[in-house]
């Protein structure tokens, strides 16, 4: 899943990242932490469900083109055998192929599982992070899970008391909209700059204003 990351953004697309989010950071005591991780799960269960359609499937059809083409054309209780020995080893092609191939892995995932994975690896890596220990309990976590395809933003408390948390899905829809149409760099500059807007009128930058967290987290 490491690699899904590398090809997420470019150097170049990082630093623009950062720089909008240093931008956006002189206006406001926020603190904005674009935060991007290959996958929120590794999600073993879907590898076994694949490997075993896929392998049922393939020993299915080899059984059946065996048996067809025998000189009497026709199926023995013999053939029984040729189903489990071909099945034993699909499965376990098919159990790497599957690990290997994030689309096709994706097939055998929920919506809905997928949905609680991103969210709770967020939240844990809001706190792992230090996006809890802010000053003025301003950290706002933009958590992109690239396997997943999916966005989650996370605000710290002090936010949450002042900007109504449902403004945050406009924020993901900003993000996955991009992602889909292959310019993920500018969704989420366009997001950091969308979160800016939200925290600009109540958490104004102070005189004494330091940068307490990344920038941009890979």
């Amino acid at each position: 899943m490491e690699k899904l990351v590398k090809k997420f953004l470019s150097e170049e697309e990082k630093k623009r990242v950062i720089e909008a989010v240093k931008e956006v950071e002189k206006t406001t005591s926020g603190e904005i932490v674009p935060m991007i991780v290959g996958s929120s799960y590794h999600y073993p269960l879907a590898d076994m469900i694949g490997a075993l359609i896929l392998g049922a499937l393939t020993a299915v059809v080899a059984t059946l083109v065996v048996s067809m083409r025998k000189s009497w054309a026709g199926f023995s209780i013999y053939d029984l055998w040729l189903f489990p020995a071909v099945f034993a080893v699909a499965f376990v092609v098919f159990h790497e192929i599957v690990k290997r191939i994030p689309w096709l892995k994706r097939f055998f995932i929920s919506k809905e599982e997928m949905l609680e994975e991103v969210e709770e690896k967020a939240l844990t890596s809001f706190y792992s992070h230090g996006l809890g220990n802010t000053r003025d309990r301003t950290g706002v976590l933009i958590f992109i899970s690239v396997f997943e395809r999916l966005a989650y933003v996370l605000a710290d408390k002090g936010i949450n008391e002042k900007v109504d948390s449902g403004v945050w899905q406009e924020v993901v829809d900003i993000i996955i909209k991009h992602i889909k149409s292959g310019k993920q760099a500018e969704g989420i500059v366009k997001a950091v700059k969308r979160c800016g807007e939200l925290l600009r009128d109540n958490f104004p930058i102070k005189p004494d204003d330091t940068d307490e967290l990344e920038n941009l987290i890979m």
